[in-house]
C-alpha cells in the first residue's frame, strides 16, 4: 500500500482545481506540507457555486478525482490582497475567514476516480486499503502519468 496526502474540496471546486482553472484553495488553517496531494471530491455539491461559475454536467463525488502539487501557502493579511487573487481562488464572498491560500500547480484529473471517504484537513490516504482492485487502479494511474510525462517531453 502507498500513502498519499489528500485534501477534500467540495464540487465544483475539486473539478476546477484538477482542470487547472483554480490555482489557489482557500483554508482557515495553515500547513507546512509541500508536495503532491490528492484531490478528493466529497458528496456535497455546491449548486449555487456551479451556477455562478458556469460549471455544468455530472460532477464526480465521493472519490479522489485527481492530484496537484501544493507548492506554497499565501497568508492573506488584507482585503486588497484577497481581492487581487479572486481570479485564482474563485471565492464568492469578500475576505472570508479563510485567510490561507494553498498555491497549487501541476493539476491533473484522474481518468478513473478512486472511491474514498473524505475527512477534514490534510489527511493520509492508503491507496489499496479499500479493495483489491484499487491497488491496480492506482498503479495504472500513476504508471500512465509517469509514461505520459516522458513521452510528451521527447
Amino acid at each position: 500500500m502507498t500513502s498519499f496526502k489528500c485534501l477534500s474540496v467540495s464540487q465544483p471546486f475539486a473539478y476546477l482545481i484538477i482542470s487547472g482553472k483554480k490555482k489557489i484553495e482557500l483554508r482557515s488553517w495553515n500547513t507546512n506540507f509541500r508536495g503532491d496531494i490528492l484531490i478528493h471530491a466529497p458528496l456535497k455539491i455546491r449548486k449555487s457555486d456551479c451556477r455562478r461559475l458556469h460549471v455544468e454536467g455530472n460532477l464526480v463525488t465521493g472519490a479522489i478525482v485527481g492530484k496537484a502539487t501544493l507548492h506554497d501557502v499565501k497568508k492573506y493579511g488584507t482585503k486588497r490582497e484577497w481581492i487581487d487573487d479572486v481570479r485564482y481562488h474563485l471565492a464568492s464572498s469578500v475576505f472570508s475567514s479563510k485567510r490561507y491560500g494553498f498555491l497549487l500547480k501541476n493539476a491533473k484529473a484522474f481518468s478513473i476516480p478512486i472511491p474514498c471517504k473524505g475527512r477534514l484537513g490534510l489527511f493520509d490516504v492508503q491507496i489499496g486499503a479499500t479493495g483489491p482492485n484499487d491497488v491496480q487502479i492506482a498503479s495504472d494511474i500513476f504508471d500512465e502519468e509517469y509514461r505520459t510525462q516522458w513521452i510528451n517531453h521527447h
